[in-house]
C-alpha cells in the first residue's frame, strides 16, 4: 500500500539508520523479499519502489520538469529527437534503502535498449537522495543527472491496448548498474514479473502515450512512496475518446 514520503521513512528508513555502509551495501540493498503478483488490465502498476517525483502530461517537446534552468523534455528523456507523442509521465526515485528489483507495469512483449551516459561520467544522485530521506522534501534543483546518466529504454508493446508504453530506468554515478534478468529481446511479460535490476540509487520514469481511446488517470500523489508491483499508479479508462 502507498506511503506517504514521511510515513515510509519511519517505517523503512529510521530503523536502519544506524547500521554501518558496508552492512546496508551487503545484506539489505540487494534483497528481494517475495512478493504477492496482482493482476489488473485496469491498471499500469509501479515499475519500481521508491518515491513519486513527478506526473504530468507532457508534449514531447515540452518541458517535463525544469532543473536550475534548464528544460528537460520527453525527447531529452529517452535521448530520441523524433519521439512524437505526447504523454504521461510518472518519475520514481529509488533511494538506497529500496528494494531495486524492477517489475513488469502493464503485460506485453518487452524488448531494451542502452544508452551511455552523456560524458565520462554519470552525475551522482545522493542530493535528492538527501532531500527526500533527510528533510522530507523533493527538490527537483538536485536532478541535474536527469541530462546526463546512462539509461535503458524499456519498450513494451501491448496488443490489448493497441500501443506501446516505456520504462526508462537511469542509473546513478556508477555505469553499467543496470541488470535485465533475461536479454531476449520482443518476449513475452506479464505484469508484476522480476525483469530488471539497477544497483544503488537510481530512478525509473513510466512512459505512457496518450490515446485517443483510452484515458490514463494517475492514482497516486506526487510524494507518495509506492512499491513495485503492488501500487497501482495510472487508472485506464476504456471507451475514453
Amino acid at each position: 500500500m502507498a506511503q506517504t514520503l514521511e510515513e515510509w521513512v519511519l517505517s523503512d528508513v529510521r530503523p536502519y539508520t544506524d547500521k554501518p555502509l558496508s552492512w546496508l551495501s551487503q545484506y539489505h540493498f540487494f534483497r528481494d523479499p517475495t512478493r504477492p503478483v496482482y493482476a489488473d488490465s485496469d491498471y499500469f502498476f509501479s515499475p519500481a519502489d521508491g518515491i513519486i517525483l513527478y506526473q504530468k502530461e507532457v508534449k514531447s517537446d515540452g518541458d517535463l520538469i525544469d532543473i536550475k534552468g534548464k528544460g528537460y523534455t520527453l525527447r531529452d528523456a529517452l535521448r530520441d529527437p523524433t519521439y512524437d507523442k505526447p504523454s504521461l509521465v510518472v518519475g520514481i526515485f529509488m533511494t538506497f534503502f529500496d528494494v531495486h528489483i524492477n517489475r513488469i507495469p502493464y503485460s506485453g512483449r518487452l524488448s531494451y535498449r542502452l544508452l551511455d551516459a552523456i560524458g565520462t561520467l554519470n552525475l551522482p544522485m545522493l542530493e535528492m537522495e538527501k532531500s527526500l530521506v533527510g528533510d522530507l522534501k523533493i527538490n527537483l534543483s538536485n536532478a541535474a543527472y536527469l541530462h546526463h546518466n546512462e539509461r535503458v529504454v524499456n519498450r513494451v508493446d501491448v496488443p490489448e491496448l493497441a500501443q506501446s508504453y516505456y520504462m526508462l530506468q537511469i542509473a546513478d554515478y556508477d555505469v553499467d548498474s543496470i541488470t535485465p534478468f533475461d536479454v531476449r529481446q520482443n518476449r513475452q511479460c506479464r505484469q508484476g514479473a522480476r525483469f530488471s535490476q539497477i544497483r544503488y540509487g537510481s530512478q525509473v520514469d513510466l512512459i505512457i502515450p496518450l490515446s485517443g481511446e483510452y484515458g490514463f488517470i494517475p492514482v497516486q500523489e506526487a510524494g507518495s512512496h509506492v512499491r513495485a508491483g503492488m501500487d497501482p499508479l495510472v487508472k485506464i479508462e476504456k471507451g475514453k475518446k
